[in-house]
């Protein structure tokens, strides 16, 4: 691969025009990578909720045309000055986020919110120059979330590249780069359920599945999965789900439900939705004295809560967490280890595979609500 080093290469890539029309498959040139970047050959992708969302440009500020898709694997192909870390065929995950290791996120234990190189939506060139890699007949095409990994190469700054274990299949551990570990740390690194806890998590999407896992994997004895839509309750139960409430169901707050299922509550809680309903019940059905909820998802701008103070007097512990507070080079490694250890069951999470040429076919599965995650396959 190192043959086209230093050299612009010409590649399919899958860019969106316009918001919600179907992405179209085009010839783009890739340009080497610049001083801390590198240039990776992808090899399976999928797709996650945030693409189909920018993709509709609901609540963002509109930005086409664009490369979108940030959970995929592939192969170092080069990589720019100043990058020492990795090297041509190295297999790695792009990441969202990055782990610049200089600022103080980064040396700092407990935070993965890197200054330099965390989520940002509205980037849609690199960082080294300001400029976009992707062109078209020499018109630039915006990146995504520094990763534009619909694209058979696409090129990442080095502090968003996880470099994993040579042996782990790509087609397999791509989903680890955003949602399931999202959820998995959300549980493992910030709830910390011990052996024996039951944990109530609320939204059985892909990130609330990977939550049940990390208590599963955690050993809790009692996993209540909360969610409105019923027909999702049987696919939890593979991902450690023992008891299910659907709020619709009763005619009291669900807070109060989990409680009395609980004897006073449980003793910690993963919030997925995004709803602010959710984020307060999760925190209201902790037990006093010891539950700690956590909130992993993102509510609308305008949105507000409020819960009484006393919940907090009385010993309730609220946290938040992004990425599950898991630092992309450092920690991402070790979650695929977890896979290749067979103690992470990423398979389940896999209902769908297409190849390349009909990635729009990702998006009319996602928008139908089937399954969990489609794994594009970028070679077929």
């Amino acid at each position: 691969m190192s043959s086209t080093k230093g050299q612009v290469i010409r590649c399919k890539a899958a860019v969106a025009w316009e918001a919600g029309k179907p992405l179209v498959i085009e010839e783009v040139e890739v340009a080497p990578p610049q001083e801390n970047e590198v240039r990776i050959k992808i090899l399976f992708t999928s797709l996650c909720h945030t693409d189909v969302y920018f993709w509709e440009a609901k609540g963002q500020t509109p930005m086409f045309p664009r490369i979108y898709g940030h959970e995929a694997g592939g192969i170092v192909e080069s990589v720019g000055p100043g990058v020492t870390d990795l090297a041509p065929g190295d297999k790695v995950l792009p990441v969202f986020t990055g782990e610049c290791r200089e600022c103080r996120h980064c040396k700092s234990e407990e935070s993965n919110m890197c200054d330099l190189l965390r989520i940002n939506t509205d980037r849609g060139v690199m960082l080294a120059d300001g400029k976009s890699r992707f062109t078209i007949d020499g018109n630039p095409i915006y990146h995504f979330l520094g990763t534009s990994t619909f694209s058979e190469y696409t090129v990442c700054h080095v502090g968003s590249v996880a470099k994993i274990n040579p042996d782990a299949p790509l087609d397999k551990v791509c989903v680890l780069s955003c949602g399931i570990s999202t959820g998995l740390g959300a549980t493992l690194n910030v709830a910390k359920p011990k052996k024996g806890h039951s944990v109530a998590i609320f939204g059985l999407g892909a990130v609330g599945l990977a939550a049940a896992e990390g208590a599963r994997l955690s050993g809790a004895s009692k996993i209540i999965g909360v969610d409105l839509n019923t027909s999702r309750f049987e696919q939890a139960k593979k991902f450690g789900c023992t008891d299910f409430v659907n709020p619709k169901d009763h005619d009291k707050p669900v807070q109060q439900v989990i409680a009395e299922m609980t004897g006073g509550g449980v003793d910690r809680s993963v919030e997925c939705t995004g709803s602010v309903q959710a984020m307060i019940s999760a925190f209201e059905c902790v037990h006093d004295g010891w539950g700690v909820a956590v909130l992993v998802g993102v509510p609308n701008k305008d949105d507000a809560f409020k819960t009484h103070p006393v919940n907090f007097l009385n010993e309730r512990t609220l946290k938040g967490t992004f990425f599950g507070n898991y630092k992309p080079r450092t920690d991402l490694p070790s979650v695929v280890e977890k896979y290749m250890n067979k103690e992470l069951e990423v398979e389940k999470f896999i209902t769908h595979s297409v190849p390349f040429s009909e990635i729009n076919k990702a998006f009319e599965i996602m928008l139908r609500g089937e399954g969990l995650r489609c794994i594009i396959r970028m070679e077929d």
